[in-house]
């Protein structure tokens, strides 16, 4: 029991760790940058399950607000919460959840976890543009053209990838008995 949640433990700070290292690095290309949260949200899914894949992305909203920069560019502190892109921040959890329920269940149906993702991702998006609008001053249209369109193909790709790549690490990381015990159960 004590070794299992040693390993809870470690793939959770694990997991919050690759998000601390690849969501930072982002591409500007207005007032939403192009980064590699969702992605690696996605994947943590697939390798932690839903309810640690929340424990992790919470922590990593911690230490964010606390001022470590660990948001897009390289950004912390509350007032990215509170910035034109706070509205996200806030959007991944529906996202994990949305996305989690489906893939703890089904995570070797790649086409049905790719649609949990994208519906997740469409609600992040509803979150994102609806505080976009909101804090910046914009019409949801506005908002809509510079929180959304310009990511529907790159986040299409990412969804994508995740559904490809999280099955095959989950499936990995079990058979070599890394994964928690819980993950594991849940594959059965």
């Amino acid at each position: 029991m004590r070794n299992s949640k040693m390993k809870n433990t470690a793939f959770i700070a694990v997991m919050t760790a690759v998000l601390c290292v690849l969501a930072p690095l982002s591409i500007p290309i207005g007032p939403v940058p192009i980064s590699l949260t969702n992605f690696v949200l996605a994947v943590t899914i697939y390798i932690l399950g839903t309810k640690k894949a929340m424990v992790s992305y919470f922590i990593y909203l911690l230490i964010g607000l606390i001022g470590i920069p660990v948001f897009s560019g390289f950004s912390g502190g509350p007032q990215k919460l509170f910035g034109p892109t706070g509205g996200y921040l806030i959007g991944f959890i529906p996202f994990i959840l949305i996305a989690g329920v489906v893939i703890d269940r089904m995570y070797t149906r790649r086409a049905i976890s790719f649609i949990a993702l994208a519906v997740g991702t469409a609600v992040l998006y509803a979150f994102g543009t609806a505080w976009l609008a909101f804090s910046a001053h914009l019409t949801f249209g506005a908002a809509l053209a510079a929180g959304v369109i310009p990511f529907i193909w790159e986040d299409a790709l990412k969804m994508a990838a995740a559904a490809i790549i999280g099955p095959v690490l989950r499936d990995r990381l079990s058979h070599a008995g890394l994964l928690p015990q819980a993950v594991r159960e849940s594959q059965r």
